[in-house]
């Protein structure tokens, strides 16, 4: 703080024109808060797929190169010139970057005095800061106990599970099945549906990923690396009942597989042929897009009673409405440490982030690699 007021570094995101992104930290005045809002020094902040979305656009990160110097770095990148055409609104404008995060309440308006000096986590952008100033009603009061750390992923992740159950339940489903299901994400969905008593079918990418969830208690898993897949898939959908599925991977014949494999387990309990196929809804949500292909699938195995769609998490809590998304927070509030906990591979500086060596090994996303940024740190 100076004679002028509270200045942090923040995170931005810039793409010309003529398809450069440039990554960069900037120096920015903190604005004093309204009376119904505060003003947060961010101490903990994690490194979602949907971070890295904003962060590069459809730039090539193996054109990336580091610029600038340790304590504050630029990387550039070519975006490809056919994809500038479906970013055009963001052309010449630096973006912030950071979904969610967590730290101090450093200032507070009229309103929010009783916040001042604790500890709350943000959702709402801009996070990959070291200050941000929020409306004090988008946040969350950490409870007793809880560190900016357990705290920093609380919304994302937390929120996208117990969206997808609330889903379910109000399209009348009554099981769940989820890919990538050994992420953050996909441990949290395993032990909210092991705790309210909910079929969830469990898919993943390797024996490995397999044993860490039966680790953990999960009772239906299918490695889609096996060779019996189809079958196995089939089985356990029978078994269950899910007739609802949500694919992270996005691209590739997944989603067509799962809507596949609930046709042939729809038809074993039929009773009689119907050249339709049977009349019991299939639908799988893409909320992920950890595949960027094509999505693929053959219409002929899933029949026609289907439906193939996007789920995003705040359309999706529009529409199950204000009061149902009080109780989903209250609950995260409660279960932060239990079932909404967050493990971390690796945490890093602002700065650090920055650096190509893990920039590659976050933008991996690979299943069970999760990133923290700690704002304060390594900024003297």
């Amino acid at each position: 703080m100076d004679g002028n007021g509270l200045h942090g570094l923040e995170l931005r995101s810039r793409i010309s024109g003529d398809g450069v992104l440039e990554l960069s930290l900037q120096e920015a005045a903190v604005p004093e808060p309204a009376a119904d809002e505060i003003v947060v020094r961010v101490e903990a902040t994690p490194i979602n797929p949907s971070d890295i979305g904003v962060l590069l656009g459809p730039a090539a990160l193996d054109t990336a190169e580091f610029v600038g110097t340790a304590a504050r770095p630029v990387v550039r990148a070519q975006v490809p010139a056919a994809a500038l055409p479906t970013i055009a609104a963001r052309l010449d404008t630096s973006l912030p970057v950071g979904n969610e995060g967590a730290g101090t309440v450093v200032r507070a308006g009229a309103e929010a005095a009783h916040l001042l000096g604790q500890q709350v986590a943000v959702f709402g952008g801009a996070m990959w800061a070291q200050y941000r100033r929020a409306k004090a009603a988008d946040c969350l009061v950490l409870p007793a106990g809880t560190t900016p750390r357990d705290g920093a992923s609380w919304y994302v992740n937390p929120m996208t599970a117990l969206g997808f159950v609330e889903t379910m339940r109000q399209e009348g489903h009554t099981a769940l099945v989820h890919t990538a299901a050994a992420s953050n994400l996909g441990q949290m969905l395993n032990r909210i549906c092991l705790a309210d008593g909910i079929g969830l079918v469990n898919i993943v990418r390797s024996p490995q990923l397999a044993a860490l969830l039966r680790g953990q208690g999960a009772r239906h898993i299918v490695d889609s690396s096996a060779p019996d897949f189809t079958a196995a898939l089939t089985a356990v959908l029978a078994e269950t009942g899910a007739t609802l599925g949500f694919d992270a991977v996005g691209g590739g014949p997944m989603a067509g597989q799962i809507l596949a494999a609930m046709e042939a387990a729809a038809r074993q309990t039929a009773s009689g042929y119907n050249h339709y196929g049977s009349d019991r809804h299939k639908q799988v949500y893409l909320y992920g897009r950890l595949d960027t292909g094509p999505t693929t699938f053959e219409r002929g195995p899933i029949g026609f009673a289907w439906g193939l769609g996007g789920w995003l998490l705040m359309p999706a809590l529009k529409k199950l409405g204000a009061a149902t998304e009080a109780r989903l927070r209250a609950r995260v509030a409660a279960e932060l440490k239990t079932t909404f906990a967050s493990h971390y591979t690796a945490e890093v500086s602002l700065a650090e982030a920055l650096q190509l060596q893990t920039m590659r090994a976050y933008c991996r996303r690979a299943t069970g690699e999760k990133f923290l940024i700690l704002p304060q740190q390594g900024l003297g």
